[in-house]
């Protein structure tokens, strides 16, 4: 029965597109759920975590904004701790926006590295409306901004995609290597995550975006570590395996055991943290 009803809805959102010329709004509705400037926590000491805000143009005008939270590299040193200094670009899902990352970002910056964290356009305090060339474009200003204004040495820099944002990380990857690039529940395409949603109809047509991972993951050559939750109720597990598979060496992959799609780290625990510092420190 419920294939039969994700069939006819399936369907019905199917007509409707056809028929009242809306392929675009329905993509923007599938794809992407961004969460706009006040709505979320804008206070991210309330997560104690301690942020600067920065904001940046891209190529196209646009006004991006993002926070950027250093590790506590001193405590690090007296306790014996510190590795190679590290800074994690992060492209985060397709919904929300920053601010509903602070929590997990805290704990990151707790294990020594220092994150940057933008919101793509249309998400936040970000200007404009998403698509897949805007994405790209942003996580070019994102890295741009990072390097040239803030400084940040290239070769200290690891990707972190989440889920939609692999992809926008797989992207950039291929013009600007990073030293290590994690991609977290990532899907292989926009084209089969429609097929996932509408219950395997071949609905890919409909949607313009590709964020074709699976083909470009290939043509990547830095180390790669690729996690994913093994009861993912939104991406399938098998589609991180898949990139993985694809991945060029060095690889690893890490299986989240128990873990569905927003709640990796809060599963994951400590032996998640404790393996994507491994990661970052043995580049």
């Amino acid at each position: 029965m419920t294939g039969l009803i994700v069939r006819v809805g399936a369907g019905v959102i199917l007509a409707a597109a056809v028929l009242g010329g809306s392929v675009v709004a329905l993509e923007r509705s599938v794809v992407y759920h961004p969460i706009a400037y006040p709505r979320g926590s804008w206070h991210p000491e309330e997560f104690g975590l301690s942020v600067t805000d920065h904001y940046f143009e891209t190529d196209d005008g646009l006004t991006l904004h993002a926070w950027h939270a250093e590790a506590d590299r001193l405590g690090a040193d007296l306790r014996g701790e510190s590795g190679p200094r590290r800074t994690l670009l992060w492209f985060h899902g397709n919904a929300g926006n920053i601010t509903h990352r602070a929590d997990n970002m805290r704990l990151l910056v707790a294990e020594g590295i220092d994150v940057f964290i933008f919101d793509y356009r249309g998400f936040g305090r970000s200007e404009g409306r998403p698509s897949e060339k805007g994405l790209y474009t942003d996580a070019r200003a994102a890295y741009a901004y990072l390097t040239e204004t803030l400084a940040v040495p290239r070769d200290e820099i690891v990707f972190f995609g989440r889920s939609l944002g692999a992809a926008v990380a797989v992207e950039l990857a291929l013009d600007q290597a990073p030293a290590g690039l994690i991609l977290e529940s990532p899907f292989t395409s926009a084209p089969a995550m429609a097929r996932v949603m509408f219950g395997g109809l071949p609905l890919g047509f409909l949607i313009s975006s590709r964020f074709d991972t699976l083909e470009r993951i290939g043509r990547v050559n830095t180390p790669v570590l690729i996690a994913h939750g093994d009861r993912d109720e939104i991406v399938p597990y098998a589609m991180g395996r898949r990139i993985y598979d694809a991945a060029n060496d060095p690889k690893s992959f890490y299986r989240i055991t128990g873990a569905g799609h927003n709640d990796t780290y809060v599963i994951g625990g400590t032996p998640y943290f404790r393996e994507l510092r491994a990661f970052w420190e043995g580049l």
